[in-house]
């Protein structure tokens, strides 16, 4: 279990550096299929939190506080709601949600055109944090929210490390107050806190050295990723 954790990690520190999201899309089902559904979703959330303090750090001068704060705001209040529900769901449940946010997640994709004008980046957000403290993964949803503030490359990226900063540190807390973490997973908090900076780096190095076109096709490949996960499950 530590081995796949380890290498589940690693590749998710380096996938969300350079696209700006995505970790829980390696991280979730890894770790769920490792501890369990609600507590490889805890985990996964821990480890987030600390790989998106070294990302905050990396892409510090590229994060628009401002026009990203009201997104901030709302994924706070979704993704404490949504660890609290997942505290007190049964595990089965847990696991049916993760496959319906999926599904959510794919049809807010395919209809984004008709209902664009309808759906703000606010309440995407909102429902994205709901549906990421209670599966552990908002899929599509924190991209398309971070889209409607129509930031160039290097910001977006510093957006989507602030949200999901703020996103698994509220989810982690209650996580943490409701001890779903167990002695096994500590240690791979320990042993991935060693990798969190150097997966940074190498995920920033290839963020850098993308074109605008290339960036654009990686951000889409994380968000077909988060839809197609349905189909492996």
């Amino acid at each position: 279990m530590l081995a796949l954790a380890l290498a589940a990690s690693a590749l998710a520190f380096v996938l969300s550096a350079a696209a700006g999201l995505g970790g829980s899309l390696i991280l979730v089902p890894a770790l769920s299929l490792a501890y369990g559904a609600k507590e490889g979703v805890a985990l996964a959330a821990i480890l987030l939190a600390g790989n998106n303090i070294a990302k905050v750090v990396a892409y510090r001068r590229t994060v628009p506080i401002r026009a990203s704060g009201g997104v901030l705001a709302l994924s706070i209040v979704g993704s404490v709601l949504g660890a609290e529900l997942l505290v007190r769901s049964p595990e089965r449940v847990v696991q049916v949600a993760v496959i319906l946010v999926i599904v959510l997640g794919f049809a807010a994709e395919r209809l984004r055109f008709a209902f664009a004008p309808r759906l703000s980046a606010g309440g995407l957000a909102l429902v994205a944090g709901l549906t990421s403290g209670f599966s552990g993964t908002s899929g599509p949803l924190k991209g398309l929210a971070l889209r409607r503030l129509e930031l160039d490359r290097m910001h977006l990226v510093g957006a989507a490390s602030a949200v999901s900063l703020v996103n698994d540190v509220a989810k982690g807390v209650v996580y943490l107050r409701a001890g779903l973490i167990g002695g096994d997973a500590w240690v791979v908090i320990v042993a991935c806190a060693l990798l969190m900076p150097i997966a940074t780096l190498v995920g920033r190095r290839i963020n850098r050295q993308l074109g605008e076109i290339a960036y654009s096709g990686l951000f889409w490949t994380v968000m077909m990723g988060y839809t197609l996960r349905l189909l492996v499950r």
